[in-house]
């Protein structure tokens, strides 16, 4: 599913978003948001941020620079590492 997502993203910045030029309030500007969302978090979780985002987005807001948060590391359990889990 990813990989269709950031086929469309890619096409929709090669064809359509030229045709707009320069109008977004944010920095990056929400199709590249979009894109470095799903190529970062994944499909799901991508395109939620990127709906958000896209919320976010109206002529009343001041804008700005908006980066994609970067990944967080989930921790990793010790069934996970092959090691034994011990009951007390």
């Amino acid at each position: 599913m990813r990989w269709l997502l950031v086929r469309l993203l890619r096409g929709y910045r090669a064809v359509i978003s030229p045709l707009y030029g320069q109008v977004c309030r944010y920095y990056p500007s929400c199709s590249a948001y979009a894109l470095e969302a799903v190529e970062r978090h994944g499909a799901w979780h991508g395109s939620l941020m990127a709906a958000r985002r896209l919320g976010r987005c109206h002529p009343w807001t001041a804008g700005g620079y908006d980066p994609v948060p970067p990944t967080t590391a989930r921790p990793v359990r010790a069934s996970e590492q092959g090691e034994a889990c011990s009951t007390s």
